[in-house]
């Protein structure tokens, strides 16, 4: 029985051997491979043969598995005998001859465990058996390719060789002259690169490695994975629409129960008074200044409480009904209500709450429902800040009244319609087609920067951007350029600016000239002949916002919200307009002490000492550095609040005293002209600079060029009409202000700049600004021309040289200009015949007449002046102490310097009659100082000897004593209670190349 037993056990494993021959070869190959290049003694350093030993052991702790030796050595031979190269090839080497373990760079990674070679179904019973040991204890790697090799009867390959015993010895391949055969050799590549390191991670082991992989089962699994992933992911998309449709329908839900947005409509037009006053009833009123008419948004009251002209409209406080009512004239859809209180600075009066009813024919009135009552209207709670109420739906009628429900203080109001025009046939003021396809709506900082490069590119030719200076929040206040050479002075011609933006909540300025610089650069693309002829001609400086940090907080309020004051000032406190130095003072001290123009010339005025340092805002202290850097002719500032053109001077001059009233009129040579302005003086002040008649023509180039500037017989925006019907004023008559921007722009640099007062609304709505451009686009555009009205030259030496700084004289106006760095300059004057006299440092001054005709285009006046013998005269006086010359005549006899040249035969009677009272006015000058001064020598306790002294005999100089004031203090006498100036009378008509004829001597 125990023979048949091993019988069928040999024929077993030979069964198994010849069905996987190659493949069981190539494993134990690998096996052996791998045991032998990596065995476990390999971390200690040293070769050992303890996991066979230690296996085998294992093996005789089981009895079913114990072979016997018989056994074991029959199968043994009979396999060595049917392979014996396989046999020979899977020997293990000596152990003396470890071969070296290839190197870690080089290791292939490891096959993925589904691509193990398959193995033998597990029907042995060892299986089971291992099964179990794994449980308790988890099987080395080595340990179970020893299990392998001795359950296939290989075990004895490894073995050591016993004495007594011969087992086959493997040919050492390295000593064989020709190596190893080509089959080894390739059976050892392969067995490299299929080399499976040694497991590093802890993955549980459920049976051996060499355990067979079911295919079919893996499939199956993958395929049960992903049907159930893509059941999740079909589960998931189902409930993210489930979600995703909730939301919808919540959000319609939600929809629903929210009323619609308001709809949005412009004003009606109280505020910019579009809305007539016959278009304006009310129930009462408190009295006659506070009619219906005075309910206009930001009316400004007068001074005087009980004046013509309030605040507001105020009811009469006995009456029971109170209504408001405006007149539309004809069907518009009523969007709101924009009420405010009343302007005051004693009383706080303001509606508080109030119903809105409407009707078509004023008699039937219907009061606004929200679906359950009458719906009530919270108005304001304060006097300034207006405060909007929206309806749900715009109400289609021609009426609206505001029913006033409570109040505080007295009932008070003012107000603002908000309405959209319904189509119709009839034109309306706010359905305005303009001409010009341009941007019409209010620009921010950021889009007027965006606004002005776009214009920039479209134009690279004629414009150039750049920026005067910085706003105290670090905004730069933009200018644009306009000319046929931009960034260059080019001589003759004259310079021209626009500026806007001084108060930031008066907006229409600044859109006007964005829409200028628009207009200006698609027109001279058009070829335009106009606009070519005023680029070309001018240098057009347009500035739209000089202080831009208050515009951006009256924009952020929006059109309608911002009150009279939000955004007027800078972010300091600066009213720009009014923060310049006053120059009027210099000027109007030094003339009442007849100091004009030895000592302080009547034109370019200098700064007073510390004026930068003190209270200007950064502002205002690069306005004033951007006018002394370019010589500006003309200018105007575009300002808000009412509608008309002030010219300078805007500073009144306070009126003089008795005294000097009575010097006048005891004087007998004093002509008509100026007694009367004389008595202007004393029934207030002088108000009219020496070229006022040049600056009202200017004011009316703008207002009769505007469409509507001089419509005033409805009075001006807050009161009477202060124009006369012209749209013009003096604004020392109208509001005198002190440092303003025009009087400074006139006593300190060439340029003649005005006040240009747009409209009522300071910031007009988006929809309004289209009607604005075209009732200011013509008068825009023909102020520009009027640089050009004048005479215009340029003074040279008699070698061709510019002379600039030099000085040119109108006869009659005294206001001179100066030649700028080219030499060139301008001066404006209306149509007539002019003496212009040019002068300059050390250079004979020089006369000529000119011409001013109607033509368009100035009047060319050029001067070329010769050096003069000045220089060699201050010289001599510095030499004698700076004294005067004292002018000598004998016998009215006129004598020649041999400097002098002598007069040309040409010189009539009437010169000469002319040059002698000039001499008798001098002599009695002389005469009455001598007689002051022995006059107070008389009244000291030690008379000082003085010397009399005649015309004709020379005089013995007195002691000299201390000085407290000029020498041409002394030559030019002015007492104290004269304001006559000395230069009055003298007439300098003289031929401007000759020097006067008289005989001078050093006192």
């Amino acid at each position: 029985m125990r023979v048949v037993v091993l019988l069928g056990l040999t024929l077993c494993c030979v069964l198994v051997c010849a069905q996987d021959d190659t493949k069981l070869s190539r494993s134990t190959v690998q096996v052996r491979e791998e045991g032998l290049t990596k065995p476990r003694g390999e971390d200690e350093g040293v070769m050992s043969d303890e996991p066979i030993a230690e296996v085998v052991e294992e093996d005789k702790t089981k009895p079913k598995k114990k072979k016997t030796p018989e056994e074991i050595e029959a199968a043994r031979a009979k396999k060595a005998a049917e392979k014996e190269a396989k046999a020979k090839k899977q020997k293990a080497p000596k152990p003396t001859k470890k071969p070296k373990p290839p190197k870690s760079t080089k290791k292939p990674k490891p096959p993925k465990p589904t691509k193990k070679p398959k193995t033998p179904k597990p029907t042995k019973t060892p299986k089971i058996t291992t099964t179990t040991q794994l449980d308790i204890r988890r099987p080395s790697l080595d340990e179970e390719e020893e299990k392998l090799l001795i359950e296939l009867g290989w075990d004895t390959l490894i073995r050591p060789v016993t004495p007594g015993r011969e087992e086959p010895v493997e040919p050492d391949w390295d000593e064989v002259p020709g190596g190893y055969p080509d089959n080894i050799r390739e059976v050892t590549t392969t067995e490299v690169i299929m080399y499976i390191p040694e497991e590093t991670t802890a993955i549980p082991f459920v049976g051996p490695w060499y355990e067979e992989y079911d295919y079919a089962d893996l499939a199956a699994k993958k395929q049960e994975e992903e049907e159930e992933r893509a059941r999740k992911e079909k589960a998931e998309k189902a409930e993210r629409l489930r979600k995703k449709w909730e939301e919808e329908e919540e959000e319609r839900l939600r929809q629903i129960a929210v009323p619609p947005e308001p709809k949005k409509c412009p004003p009606l037009g109280l505020e910019s008074h579009r809305v007539e006053d016959d278009q304006l009833l009310a129930s009462s009123q408190s009295h006659h200044g506070f009619v219906a008419q005075r309910g206009r948004l930001n009316m400004q009251g007068s001074d005087n409480e009980d004046d013509l002209y309030g605040g507001a409209w105020c009811a009469e406080p006995e009456e029971q009904n109170h209504w408001f009512e405006v007149d539309a004239r004809r069907e518009v859809e009523f969007s709101g209500v924009i009420t405010q209180g009343r302007n005051s600075e004693q009383h706080e009066d303001f509606v508080s709450s109030y119903f809105v009813a409407f009707s078509n024919d004023s008699r039937d009135w219907t009061v606004l429902h929200d679906g359950y009552a009458e719906w009530l209207f919270y108005g304001n709670v304060d006097k300034d800040t207006p405060v909007m109420s929206q309806f749900n739906a715009p109400v289609v009628a021609r009426y609206i009244r505001i029913l006033p429900q409570s109040w505080n203080g007295s009932l008070c109001l003012r107000a603002e319609i908000l309405a959209c025009q319904l189509p119709s046939s009839h034109r309306s003021e706010n359905e305005v087609n303009p001409s010009d396809d341009l941007d019409f709506r209010h620009h921010n900082y950021k889009d007027m920067r965006q606004m002005m490069k776009v214009i920039n590119e479209e134009c690279p030719h004629i414009t150039r951007i750049y920026n005067i200076g910085k706003s105290s929040q670090g905004l730069k206040m933009y200018a644009m350029e306009i000319s046929d050479n931009p960034g260059e002075h080019e001589t003759g011609e004259p310079e021209f600016r626009y500026t806007a933006g001084l108060h930031g909540n008066e907006a229409l300025g600044r859109e006007l000239l964005l829409l200028l610089m628009q207009f200006l650069c698609k027109e001279y693309n058009d070829e335009n002949p106009r606009v070519r002829r005023l680029v070309d001609g001018v240098r057009i400086h347009l500035v739209p916002s000089l202080n831009p940090d208050a515009y951006e907080l009256a924009f952020e309020m929006g059109s309608e919200m911002g009150n009279w004051a939000l955004g007027h000032w800078t972010e300091e406190g600066y009213d720009i307009f009014q923060n310049f130095p006053d120059l009027n003072s210099i000027l109007w001290g030094a003339e009442d002490r007849g100091w004009i123009p030895r000592i302080v010339p009547n034109h370019h005025i200098p700064l007073p000492e510390n004026t930068l340092n003190g209270s200007l805002a950064v502002e205002t202290k690069a306005i004033i550095s951007w006018m002394q850097r370019s010589p500006f002719v003309l200018g105007a500032n575009l300002q808000g609040g009412e509608k008309l053109v002030a010219y300078p001077f805007d500073m009144q001059r306070p009126p003089v005293s008795l005294t000097d009233s009575r010097r006048w009129r005891v004087n007998s040579e004093m002509n008509e002209e100026t007694w009367a302005r004389i008595q202007r003086q004393n029934e207030g002040a002088l108000r009219e600079t020496p070229d006022d008649a040049m600056f009202r023509w200017l004011a009316m180039s703008y207002a009769h060029s505007h469409l509507t500037m001089t419509e005033t017989y409805r009075g001006s925006c807050h009161g009477d009409d202060v124009t006369g019907g012209q749209g013009i004023t003096n604004r020392a008559s109208w509001k005198p202000v002190v440092g303003s921007m025009n009087d400074f722009s006139y006593l300190h640099t060439n340029c003649f700049e005005l006040s240009i007062f747009l409209g009522c609304d300071k910031f007009p709505h988006e929809s309004e600004l289209p009607l604005e451009w075209e009732n200011n686009r013509e008068a825009l555009l023909s102020f520009i021309e009027q640089v050009h009205r004048g005479i215009k030259g340029v003074v040279r030496d008699v070698e061709g040289n510019p002379l600039p700084n030099a000085t040119v004289t109108v006869e009659g106006i005294r206001h001179d200009v100066r030649t700028a760095a080219g030499g060139d300059y301008w001066r404006l004057l209306n149509p007539g015949e002019y003496r212009v006299t040019a002068k300059a440092d050390g250079y004979t001054p020089q006369t000529r007449l000119c011409m001013v005709g109607y033509d368009s285009g100035a009047t060319p006046c050029s001067f070329t002046l010769a050096k003069s013998n000045w220089d060699r005269i201050k010289q001599i006086m510095s030499l004698n102490g700076r004294r005067p010359i004292r002018l000598v005549t004998r016998n009215n006899v006129v004598k020649t310097t041999t400097a002098a040249p002598t007069p040309t035969a040409g010189v009539d009677d009437h010169a000469i009659a002319q040059k002698a009272e000039r001499l008798r006015r001098l002599r009695l000058m002389r005469l009455r100082r001598l007689r002051l001064q022995r006059q107070r020598a008389s009244l000291t306790t030690t008379p000082a000897t003085t010397t009399t002294t005649t015309t004709t005999t020379t005089t013995t100089p007195p002691p000299e004593t201390e000085r407290t004031t000029s020498w041409y203090d002394s030559w030019f006498p002015v007492d104290s209670w004269s304001t006559e100036n000395p230069f009055d009378s003298i007439n300098f008509d003289s031929v401007p190349t000759q020097d006067y004829p008289f005989e001078y001597t050093i006192d």
